[in-house]
């Protein structure tokens, strides 16, 4: 399987480029594929799917936020000779009802390769390159999970467990949850976020006070408060407790939070 590409699904995203890198970095023959990359690939175009699985023994299986993990593609990849899938799943989703990474999960254990799944906290990344950037350059976060405590994860712990995992014997059949090495607040957080960045940056946890904003920013109040609710299963399980995985898989701790904002800092001073 070595000798096999390794496939890379979201090549261009905050865990899949990290992943191709990393295995580059190490010698492995990797295949980066996305919309617009080299190797295209789209969930919405099968047309795309042989070509990118063309000769691959792994697959670093994703879909973005919102996007199904198609049965049809696995299916098709494991007929092509994949033997190894890992997949990037979440924490928690029995109790938020993420049906969409139920249902992918479901599909990578029934697909009769070799799997993982990699359970991540929150990306320390949605604060520098994800949905939090904005919300982080104009000094507040808006989110309604409260005081609730998470175990943020760096996007580079990710991809050094999903690496191993497609790279390395002894996961097959793993649930890896994939966290930070200690829990924060979004508040605590926040306070990180502003000691690097050197301006304030504040949290604000109220339901209502988020809904207030989502409709000014122009969401159907109903539509706001349906948003709402879905933390408010988030909020109801209470303090994420770190996880050891990443130290067990990769030999080493994860990186702190505070670290990860020393490095960002730059992406919420330069604009």
């Amino acid at each position: 399987m070595s000798e096999r590409p390794i496939l890379v699904l979201g090549a261009t995203g905050t865990t899949g480029r990290r992943v191709a890198e990393l295995l580059g970095a190490q010698g492995r023959p990797v295949r980066a594929a996305s919309r617009r990359g080299r190797v295209p690939f789209d969930w919405s175009e099968p047309e795309t799917w042989p070509g990118a699985l063309d000769g691959a023994g792994a697959v670093y299986l994703m879909a973005p936020d919102g996007v199904a993990v198609d049965p049809e593609f696995v299916r098709l990849a494991v007929d092509q000779g994949v033997r190894r899938l890992v997949l990037l799943s979440s924490r928690a989703i029995e109790e938020m009802g993420d049906e969409r990474l139920l249902a992918a999960e479901r599909t990578v254990r029934e697909s009769g390769a070799e799997w993982t799944v990699l359970r991540c906290d929150w990306f320390d990344q949605n604060f520098d390159e994800g949905f939090f950037r904005e919300s982080v350059r104009a000094g507040r976060i808006t989110l309604p999970v409260g005081g609730v405590r998470q175990a943020f994860v760096d996007a580079g712990d990710i991809a050094a467990v999903a690496a191993a995992a497609l790279t390395t014997d002894g996961h097959a059949g793993r649930v890896y949850e994939v966290t930070g090495p200690r829990a924060l607040t979004f508040g605590e957080a926040a306070e990180a976020i502003s000691g690097a960045a050197g301006y304030p940056v504040r949290f604000q946890g109220d339901p209502e006070e988020f809904v207030r904003e989502q409709v000014a920013a122009g969401l159907p109040e109903e539509e706001a408060r349906g948003a709402a609710e879905a933390f408010a299963a988030l909020r109801a399980m209470g303090d994420a407790e770190p996880s050891e995985d990443v130290l067990r898989v990769t030999g080493r701790a994860p990186r702190d939070f505070a670290a990860y904002a020393a490095d960002a800092a730059p992406a919420w001073r330069d604009y």
